[in-house]
């Protein structure tokens, strides 16, 4: 339900506000997947571990909606997302300094969902 009303509200609003430009297709997966494996690799339970999911959800929604107003296929939405989040696990377990850059500029650009 809330994801319904998440997605919902990204439809009518826009994931993103006047001032900021929307992020291509790739930068969306890419940011899916790198807050989706820093989720993993936190877990849930600290406060850390709630801001990186629902950074997680919202990247991977905006993911989901940049691929929609591109006309590609859900499937191979969700299959670059896989293959982002496993990327992201392999960096951010190495201690990677650009990954863990990137990954601070995507959540900056997250809203806040809780």
């Amino acid at each position: 339900m809330i994801i319904l009303a998440f997605s919902a509200a990204l439809t009518l609003a826009g994931p993103f506000a006047a001032q900021d430009p929307l992020p291509s297709y790739d930068e969306a997966v890419r940011c899916a997947g790198l807050t989706q494996a820093a989720s993993e690799l936190e877990g849930g339970e600290s406060g850390e571990g709630r801001s990186l999911y629902d950074a997680a959800l919202y990247w991977s929604l905006t993911a989901l909606q940049m691929a929609q107003a591109a006309a590609r296929p859900i499937p191979a939405t969700e299959a670059d997302q896989t293959r982002a989040r496993i990327r992201g696990v392999r960096e951010l377990s190495a201690g990677d300094a650009a990954a863990r850059t990137e990954l601070q500029r995507c959540r900056t650009r997250a809203p806040r969902l809780g």
